[in-house]
């Protein structure tokens, strides 16, 4: 398993896909060995999650640099060394060091995930030197009409997907909006695309369950609505929820001091103040650091509701901590394209309360509304049925199927 996003790295949820596929994968058949990257290479470290690796799991960490901290000068830096991402220099050593691991443990088969992006260039390159399938997984969609921006960046992205859809035994996808838009790109390889979605991690959620005694309000005698992550200035702007929740104060159709918006790891936290004072909701908005993954957890099964944010140009695309607010047992606010998966998924799993992101009247239309059925205690949570379905654990039955199979057409016959 090639995985760029891995413990000690910390501050990205796509760790989780790769690790709890780790954890569960042994329960399936299954002994994933992982290739990953130094820790040099990450931005930011944290042991929270090291004890979840399994004891029994082999974890390789070859060299890598990050070129932006490490290869610049003044902070400009080479471009073709940033290409397709800024850490292309774990390709070298990561080639080496799985070539090793193949001939030691003699795996049936090589699983990497994007993004990050040389992820994908080591798959390719392991799968062809040794004869083995190779599995690619998309969480994201990758060459995007204006993503990357930069036109050669952009270019080798597409290479990338090219490979993966023309060499990949498989190419897996978490959203059926990607899914569909790849089968539609690369009709030859359809038949060899599928859909693992991301989900959230049961034990996780029990380990904090044992622990909270009892449920202290974030905010005593005030709802508290938490957004839990990164708040991409583009792709989850706030400021048409700021315009709403301004107006609401401004109509007295909100009270004051009647709700708290906490944005907990956002990473663009003076971004959010600065919206915070334009629009005069400091007394309303919160920014606050990371935690650690369980505390994380913890605070959402504290939170009166849960909000997630995702533009309409996204809409191919699912934060992977909504499974975790299914599982929190909270209702969710989601502003999101209606049409979009984000949202499908939401009224899936029986959450209603729905509104695009970029309109602010309608947030003030759906916030009334949703803040009242929190003060009756009315407000829907995810179907039980639904919550079950989002597990890791089912996940990972899934992508063990889609192994047997593999595993199966490369038997030799006599």
């Amino acid at each position: 398993m090639v995985a760029y996003h891995f413990p000690p790295l910390s501050g990205s949820s796509g760790i989780q896909r790769t690790l709890r596929f780790v954890q569960h994968l042994p329960a399936f058949g299954w002994q994933p060995i992982v290739l990953s990257a130094d820790p040099r290479a990450y931005d930011r470290v944290s042991d929270d999650l090291i004890a979840d690796i399994p004891a029994s799991t082999p974890v390789r960490r070859a060299f890598a640099l990050d070129t932006a901290r490490h290869l610049s000068i003044g902070g400009r830096y080479v471009g073709a060394w940033a290409r397709p991402d800024r850490w292309v220099s774990w390709r070298f050593d990561a080639v080496r060091q799985g070539l090793q691991l193949i001939r030691k443990y003699k795996p049936q088969a090589i699983w990497s995930t994007y993004p990050i992006a040389t992820a994908h260039l080591i798959g390719s390159t392991l799968a062809r030197r040794s004869g083995l399938p190779w599995i690619a997984d998309f969480r994201d969609p990758m060459a995007q009409e204006g993503y990357p921006a930069d036109p050669q960046t952009w270019a080798s992205y597409k290479r990338i997907e090219e490979t993966a859809t023309g060499q990949a035994a498989l190419n897996v996808f978490a959203t059926p909006g990607a899914l569909l838009e790849y089968q539609r790109r690369y009709p030859h390889a359809a038949e060899r695309m599928t859909l693992v979605e991301n989900g959230y991690d049961e034990g996780s959620f029990a380990d904090v369950e044992r622990s909270l005694l009892r449920s202290q309000p974030l905010n005593p005698g005030a709802l508290t609505l938490l957004h839990s992550g990164i708040v991409y200035p583009a792709e989850r702007d706030p400021e048409p929820l700021f315009k709403a929740l301004r107006s609401l104060l401004n109509s007295g159709r909100l009270a004051p001091r009647a709700l708290r918006l906490r944005f907990r790891a956002a990473v663009h936290d003076a971004l959010l103040q600065r919206m915070a004072k334009q629009y005069e909701l400091g007394d309303v908005v919160e920014t606050l650091p990371p935690l650690p993954y369980r505390e994380a957890l913890e605070e959402m099964l504290r939170a009166d509701a849960l909000l997630v944010l995702q533009s309409n140009d996204c809409n191919d695309q699912v934060p992977a901590k909504l499974y975790e607010y299914f599982r929190a047992g909270r209702p969710v606010l989601c502003l999101a394209d209606p049409v979009g998966d984000t949202a499908r998924a939401c009224v899936d799993a029986g959450l209603p309360d729905v509104t695009a992101l970029e309109d602010s009247e309608a947030i003030a239309q759906r916030l009334v509304v949703f803040v009242d059925k929190l003060m009756r205690r009315v407000a829907m949570v995810a179907r039980p049925d639904a919550v079950r379905a989002a597990s890791r654990q089912a996940r990972t039955a899934r992508l063990a199927t889609y192994l047997d199979a593999l595993a199966l057409r490369s038997e030799p016959t006599n």
